[in-house]
């Protein structure tokens, strides 16, 4: 890709695969490296709600919307935890671990929405933050 600065740019396509209409969203406004706050993102969300096609809402609300944004990033940032502990463990690249307590500090928010939660958010804020902190 061509831009004014900073030639070549480059898009990523996370492997340019369909998938989780909320997938996309979820990576760029609860990021791993920058966190916005709640309230802003609630409203970025809202906003990219509203100019959605209404051939891919398919009937989901705005309501369900941000279910499923939410949800969706529980997912995402599981994963990401788990890929910065095997980048420490297994590649000896322990740098990533400082990102572990933001990434799954989205999890712990969402807690007071999400009664289903409330296992991992303990799992979370019991075993695995403090293990982390211990090591800072």
């Amino acid at each position: 890709m061509v831009t004014s600065d900073d030639n070549p740019g480059i898009l990523d396509f996370q492997d340019a695969v369909e998938g989780p209409l909320t997938y996309d969203l979820v990576s760029l406004l609860k990021d791993c490296y920058i966190k916005w706050p709640p309230d802003q993102v609630r409203q970025w969300v809202d906003e990219y709600y509203s100019n959605l096609d209404a051939s891919l809402v398919g009937g989901i609300d705005r309501t369900d919307y941000l279910r499923y944004f939410e949800l969706m990033g529980v997912q995402r940032h599981l994963k990401a935890a788990g890929i910065f502990a095997r980048l420490n463990h297994r590649d000896g690249k322990p740098g990533y671990l400082q990102d572990v307590p933001r990434t799954l500090s989205y999890i712990v928010e969402l807690s007071p929405r999400y009664d289903d939660l409330g296992f991992l958010v303990e799992l979370i804020n019991e075993r695995c933050l403090p293990v982390l902190e211990s090591q800072a």
